[in-house]
Order: C-alpha cells, then sequence, then structure tokens
C-alpha cells in the first residue's frame, strides 16, 4: 500500500496482505483464536512487542485489511471496524468523553444518534448542547463555556442540510474540542472531512461501502495516537467488534466503490430534476442542485451532489404515501446505500422516535420523503417519478 495511489487503485488494492498461497482474493480468516510457537511468543503478543494477532474480538487479518483499506481511501492515520455504524458512532463519542464534558452537536442526525445524545450521554453526566449545524454563530454561542467533542452529520439523515465542515472545525478547534464528522451520506468519495479539518470520521459500512444490502459494519477513522490508545482500548473491552466474514464483504463492496457512487449520484441528479418545480412538489433537498439552501458550502467541500436526496410532497402525508405507493420500481425501505433505488418516510421510519416539535425543528414534515439513488437506467427512474407524480390526486 502506497499514499501515491489514486483512490480507485486503493480502493483495489489497499490493505491486501497476503497468505503464502498467493490468492487474489483476501483471504477469510473465520477464526477467533491464534496460536503461539512458544510461551515467549505469547508473551511478547501479548505485550505489544510482537505485533502479530492475538483473538479476533481485538484484531482479525481480514478486518484490518478492511481498516487498511478504509485508511489508504480517507487519508487517515488509523481505524477501527465496528459491527454497525451505530457502534461506530457510540464508540467514537464514548470513547472520548468522561463524567463533566460536554459535547456541541449538530440537532439534524439519524434518530439513534440522537437518542446517544439525548439519552445516553446525559446518564453518564456527559453534557449535551444541540445547535442549528447551518449557524456558525450557534456553534460558536455553545462553545463558550469550554467543550470536548463537537459532532454533526452532513449531509444531515433526511433533510440533506450542509454543514459547513471547514469552519465548523475552526470553532471546534479554537475551543479546544475536537470534531466528529458522520461521513455516510456523502461517502469517502464525494466529501473528505480530513481535508477539511475534521478529527474523526465515521461511517456505516453498512451503506454504500457495502451498496448492496448485504451486511452490517462500521468504522472510526483518525489519528494513530487516538486510534490505537483511547478508542482501540475502548472497543477491545466493550466488543462492537465486525464479523471478519462481513469484513470480506466489505472489502469485495470497495473494490466498485467509485463506479457505484458515480452512478448512484448521475440518478440522484436525474431524479432531483424530474421532481423540481413540478405540480404536487413543495421542494427538493439535492446539494447538487443550485436551489438547494447551501448550495455554495457543498459545491465547496463535495466533489458533487452525492447519492442521496429528499423531496417534500406539497399535499402532507397523504401526498407522500400516494406517491410512494404509485412507484413501480423504487422500493420502499429505511435503508439506503443499495444497488436498488429507495424511498422512505423518516416521519413514521427512521425519525419515528422524536416528538412532534423535535421534526418540526429538523424540517421533517409528513410530507416529507427521502431518497437514496441505485444503480438502474436513469431514464427507468425518471419514467418512475413521472408516472408517480401523474397519479397523484388533484
Amino acid at each position: 500500500m502506497t499514499n501515491e495511489w489514486k483512490p480507485d487503485t486503493a480502493l483495489v488494492h489497499g490493505g491486501t496482505a497476503r497468505t503464502p498461497h498467493g490468492e487474489t482474493s483476501e483471504a477469510l480468516y473465520l477464526n477467533s483464536g491464534f496460536t503461539y510457537p512458544s510461551a515467549e511468543a505469547a508473551e511478547a503478543r501479548f505485550a505489544a512487542d510482537d505485533p502479530g494477532f492475538v483473538y479476533s474480538r481485538f484484531a482479525n487479518p481480514t478486518v484490518r485489511m478492511f481498516e487498511e483499506r478504509m485508511i489508504a481511501l480517507d487519508g487517515a492515520g488509523d481505524a477501527r471496524a465496528t459491527g454497525t455504524g451505530m457502534a461506530a458512532v457510540h464508540g467514537a463519542l464514548m470513547s472520548r468523553l468522561s463524567v463533566g464534558d460536554h459535547v456541541v452537536a449538530a440537532r439534524a442526525l439519524f434518530g439513534s444518534s440522537l437518542y446517544i445524545l439525548n439519552k445516553l450521554l446525559p446518564r453518564f453526566g456527559v453534557r449535551v448542547t444541540l445547535v442549528d449545524g447551518s449557524d456558525l454563530d450557534a456553534w460558536r454561542r455553545a462553545a463558550k463555556g469550554g467543550a470536548d467533542v463537537f459532532f454533526l452529520e452532513s449531509p444531515t439523515n433526511p433533510t440533506m442540510e450542509v454543514v459547513d465542515i471547514a469552519a465548523v472545525a475552526d470553532i471546534a478547534h479554537r475551543a479546544g474540542a475536537v470534531l466528529v464528522v458522520d461521513n455516510v451520506f456523502a461517502t469517502p468519495l464525494k466529501q473528505r472531512p480530513f481535508e477539511l479539518g475534521a478529527d474523526v470520521v465515521l461511517y456505516s459500512a453498512t451503506k454504500h461501502i457495502d451498496g448492496q444490502g448485504r451486511c452490517l459494519g462500521g468504522i472510526i477513522l483518525g489519528d494513530k495516537k487516538y486510534v490505537s490508545g483511547p478508542l482501540h482500548d475502548y472497543l477491545k473491552h466493550t466488543g462492537p467488534s465486525l464479523s471478519p466474514f462481513n469484513a470480506w464483504v466489505l472489502l469485495k463492496g470497495l473494490e466498485t466503490l467509485s463506479l457505484r457512487v458515480e452512478r448512484h449520484q448521475a440518478n440522484a441528479a436525474a431524479i432531483a430534476a424530474a421532481l423540481h418545480g413540478k405540480a404536487g412538489v413543495k421542494r427538493v433537498l439535492y446539494p447538487g442542485h443550485d436551489s438547494h439552501p447551501q448550495y455554495d458550502i457543498a459545491s465547496k467541500q463535495m466533489s458533487g451532489g452525492g447519492p442521496m436526496l429528499a423531496v417534500e410532497m406539497a399535499g402532507g402525508k397523504p401526498a407522500a404515501f400516494a406517491f410512494c405507493d404509485a412507484l413501480k420500481l423504487m422500493l420502499i425501505s429505511n435503508n439506503l446505500g443499495d444497488a436498488k433505488t429507495l424511498i422512505c418516510h423518516p416521519a413514521t421510519t427512521t425519525h419515528k422516535s422524536l416528538t412532534d416539535e423535535q421534526r418540526a425543528e429538523l424540517g421533517i414534515s409528513g410530507g416529507l420523503l427521502r431518497i437514496s439513488a441505485g444503480l438502474e437506467d436513469g431514464a427507468d427512474l425518471v419514467a418512475d417519478v413521472q408516472g408517480a407524480l401523474a397519479a397523484l390526486p388533484s
């Protein structure tokens, strides 16, 4: 592996560690434990004097290949994989925080991330302040009394709000805090948070990294000191480890990530264009469309609009449901990042646990729909959208 490789090459070759058999595909190590040639060798391994493996809850050769490939792709110092994306969110936050610490986070987050911030962290004496992620002054005001961690996702789930990562990183660092960025919607190919000042970047690898709805996984990336120290110890002792088989599937997904994301993005742009300005559509939210409220920021920090969009139907929940039910090709599912185009109604699925007031504050109305563009022919997707719009009650 070399840092001189371009992303497409790193996605195919990064982190590969072949056995003496010289296999072309990555070896799959399903074992839980490892043996040592002597008691002295075991002692050296546990003392970290020997860099080999000890136990697959700590580290595993197949999982390590996935981590190394993501390190090469994202430009990180080190990484640790987890069993799910939410395990990555939880691990990235809890490994950094202690009683009395202060987290400042954008209020527009995935529902389970909000649960960690609003419900879980306060149980352990961590103070949490939620702010409007697009309001830089709100970040500054929240950090005036000191902060330890800033947390955001951009674009946000599900309203596609774009946060100025570089500006927030500067505010965080001036306050003595680290910035943690959930980069799942943009993918590592359309946004590079480390280059914008982020300290920790995480992904639900379940999404576009796998890309075909086959398995769960997550990953946390950062500098070597953090990853090999507090993060490694936290994950080692709490056990949210990634299955070696899932790591192998994710490695296969990474090989085609670049090809897939380009098609995802092209289809997302085509769907957004087909919906924008049409009767029955209140607004389309796509970072790559010039109607997006933060289009200028998205153009600055993203290399394209990405694979996700949202649309708000003018007729509220009844119109949103009627639109979904009239679709012939898009599938109704709360997952995202699949080869198939998926649509969901966040207010009754992914963000159902929020109160009506919280959803209103985030812009998650009864008419809002989230769309994850798939790999189908774009013309077929546009025809599906047009047909569903035509079927709406006048």
